[in-house]
């Protein structure tokens, strides 16, 4: 019955759904391409390549950068496997070209409507479907159900908070759960909270977290050379903020006008969470700062900014390689924080501010360590930058406590291909 009225509110909402996707559109142009596709509109070249093989869900581009050392296993075990990879924005949409390219089919997800999801099923017919860390849809799950496909929930987290929602939609959200045939958890505190929504052992494991086992890119140090050539970089300490909100990009500029009182060379790289803030980030960034963008074409040396604005997509994993220390955006306010490993594997301290609920886990591991450090306000932030900036010594010790965190925690990667290699089995037996 709760999802009879779900599927009737979608429905009655399905005006305020279109509204908002061109109201995106505005905000973000990509979002204006391939809109048929949220619609359940497939087309027919990725249908054609997807069908009956594996559908994996991964919402935007961290959950792809995390799931694609998994894909990419799956596709060496199995070079004639079919995989359809799908995600919700288009910065998901561009790590998938990125990582996977032609290897896999791509298209966007379908929103949770009965007849979306019906014609993006009948158009890929997959065998098995991959659901990354938390995104699940009770209409996707019903459907699935129906159609007799195994679904999974892979690298799976389960925040307190989202817990507390998920029993606040228990009527709703147990059904859903159940139509799981695995749920693979990062840490024991999530299957814990999975238990705890009523899902038994039996379909419970714990795997790890993929997110440690992510590779730098092989062109880092090319990449790494133009930027530090163009932007003037050599012998200047730099600090980053990655993923930052609306919100904490004034506090971050504040702390780095502290930082230039005492470090005149010193150098900020702030990249936003959203494409869409990248002129707005820029504008309150003001004249002393250069777009990342703008180093096409440029002579090496031309541009000595003291704020270099993050505005290319997928490029954050790369541009931590330059800083020394890396503050991680979306923990000053409460949106939970985003993910300190990448960080943390090119060997630099990590400061958060007190929202880290959607990484609890993987913060508290380098919190223990001695290498993720709690700020608040500028100041805070500034007098970590300074500190790191001041000590080769304390530079060396964070770098050597960041790697073996992210060494003691690898290897996911392996327990998710021994939970997947039955079930690959039979998808390539029929």
């Amino acid at each position: 019955m709760a999802l009879f009225f779900y599927r009737l509110l979608l429905l009655i909402a399905l005006p305020l759904i279109v509204m908002r996707l061109y109201w995106r559109g505005r905000e973000a142009p990509a979002y204006k391409l391939r809109r048929a596709e949220r619609f359940g509109s497939v087309p027919a070249g990725v249908a054609e390549r997807a069908r009956g093989g594996v559908w994996v869900h991964a919402v935007s581009a961290g959950e792809t950068i995390a799931i694609a050392p998994v894909i990419e296993r799956l596709l060496n075990e199995q070079p004639t496997l079919s995989v359809l990879v799908t995600t919700m924005t288009p910065t998901g949409s561009e790590q998938v070209r990125r990582l996977l390219g032609d290897r896999v089919a791509h298209c966007y997800a379908p929103y949770d409507l009965d007849f979306a999801v019906e014609r993006f099923l009948t158009a890929v017919q997959p065998k098995l479907a991959l659901f990354v860390e938390t995104e699940l849809w009770p209409v996707w799950l019903a459907r699935l159900e129906r159609l007799g496909v195994p679904a999974m929930l892979i690298n799976a987290r389960l925040s307190e908070r989202s817990m507390l929602g998920y029993q606040r939609v228990s009527m709703l959200a147990r059904p859903m759960l159940d139509r799981l045939a695995l749920i693979a958890c990062q840490y024991p505190a999530h299957a814990q909270r999975f238990a705890e929504l009523g899902v038994p052992d039996e379909r419970l494991r714990v795997s790890g977290s993929v997110k440690f086992d992510v590779e730098l890119p092989n062109d880092l140090a090319a990449r790494l050379a133009n930027w530090r050539a163009v932007f003037g970089l050599a012998g200047r300490p730099v600090w980053l903020a990655a993923s930052t909100h609306e919100g904490e990009d004034e506090i971050v500029f504040a702390a780095h006008q502290r930082v230039l009182q005492i470090q005149a060379d010193a150098v900020l790289i702030v990249v936003p969470r959203h494409p869409e803030r990248f002129d707005a980030v820029a504008a309150l960034a003001g004249p002393q700062a250069q777009r990342l963008s703008s180093a096409a074409g440029v002579a090496p040396g031309s541009q000595a900014p003291s704020i270099i604005v993050g505005d290319t997509m997928g490029d954050v994993s790369a541009l931590l390689g330059l800083s020394s220390i890396a503050f991680i955006g979306g923990s000053l306010v409460p949106n939970g924080g985003h993910n300190p490993v990448e960080a943390a594997i090119h060997g630099q301290g990590i400061l958060m501010g007190p929202h880290r609920f959607n990484f609890e886990q993987v913060c508290d591991l380098f919190a223990q360590a001695g290498c993720l450090h709690l700020v608040e306000g500028a100041d805070g932030i500034a007098g970590q930058v300074l500190r790191c900036f001041r000590s080769e010594e304390l530079r060396g010790e964070q770098a050597q406590l960041a790697k073996q965190v992210v060494a003691d925690n690898r290897g996911a990667t392996d327990s998710l291909m021994e939970l997947l290699r039955p079930e690959i089995a039979r998808i390539t037996a029929q």
